[in-house]
């Protein structure tokens, strides 16, 4: 069977494909589809993709993206959890052998990915045996920051670049700089592994269903010189969730209250004044490279060490 042309995805072409299979987005997965064929045209030229790439795409849908990347990279791999949208995107991708779609939920959890996706994934990179390995997609709202964090941080996965869709609150908070009050967790966690560029501010108007809110096409280009010499990245994580758990705090009392401070303020004293770091301040105007400072002073064996 020859492949499908790719389906040009307008309103009316999806209010008729949606009326034809008795299907409803589901706002709970987060299922808005771009409608803006000039837009997709943005998304993939920010992608600047090629035969020697293997893109990843979370969030199928119809299938129209999917076939658009596959029409210029080596090969796609697409997860949708949907099982309605997996059948659909099946049907309207037609016989394609450069595309494998699986019908999975990419999250085991919020802090992990699906095993069962990075096996096949694997499997599927050395099927196709493309040198590049590239993240595009309009994501689901719903799990954009997960899906995100969780691939720059899961090893052996290289990505070149992340082109992606995502609700302006997130990508306000993945470029925030310090002192701005977007930054904060993931603003350093991103930017410690990559840099980040805004590509376009989306309105509602352009998504079908509208959404209530703005999104944005980011670009995230993973730095590995950057990404060798900031902390183990897990433990970044990890100190990064505990230290802004207690946003309103100053940094001093932020690091007291952290779980393995347990409530030792002049351990966390002594070692903020050998840091050179005002504890009266807060954590979200420090800078990027202090957070690793900290990081490394107040998580891990270090701490343990002097805790006993």
């Amino acid at each position: 069977m020859r492949a499908a042309p790719s389906p040009r995805q307008t309103l009316s072409f999806l209010a008729d494909l949606f009326k034809r299979h008795g299907l409803r987005p589901k706002n709970k997965l987060g299922q808005n589809f771009l409608i803006d064929l000039n837009l997709i045209d943005v998304l993939l030229r920010a992608a600047e993709l090629t035969r020697e790439d293997l893109v990843v795409e979370v969030g199928t849908g119809t299938g129209s993206l999917t076939a658009r990347l596959a029409d210029e990279a080596g090969a796609v791999f697409s997860v949708e959890l949907d099982p309605d949208f997996h059948t659909l995107a099946k049907a309207n991708l037609g016989e394609r052998l450069n595309v494998r779609l699986v019908h999975a939920d990419i999250l085991r959890n919020k802090n992990q990915l699906n095993p069962r996706v990075l096996d096949a994934l694997t499997e599927c990179r050395g099927h196709y045996a493309l040198p590049h390995l590239k993240f595009v997609a309009n994501l689901p709202y719903a799990v954009a920051t997960p899906v995100i964090s969780n691939f720059l941080l899961q090893d052996g996965y290289s990505f070149e670049r992340m082109v992606v869709t995502v609700q302006w609150e997130i990508a306000e908070r993945l470029w925030a700089s310090p002192g701005r009050k977007d930054y904060g967790a993931l603003s350093v966690l991103v930017q410690s592994l990559a840099d980040v560029q805004l590509v376009r501010r989306l309105g509602p108007g352009v998504f079908f269903p509208r959404p209530k809110v703005d999104s944005a096409i980011v670009l995230i280009r993973p730095h590995a010189e950057r990404r060798a010499q900031a902390p183990d990245p897990h433990k970044l994580r990890i100190f990064l969730r505990d230290l802004y758990a207690h946003r309103r705090k100053n940094l001093r009392g932020g690091l007291v209250s952290m779980p393995e401070l347990r409530g030792n303020k002049e351990l966390v004293d002594r070692k903020l004044a050998a840091l050179g770091i005002d504890g009266t301040v807060r954590a979200e105007t420090l800078s990027v490279e202090e957070h690793w400072r900290l990081c490394e002073a107040f998580a891990g064996d270090s701490l343990s060490h002097e805790l006993t």
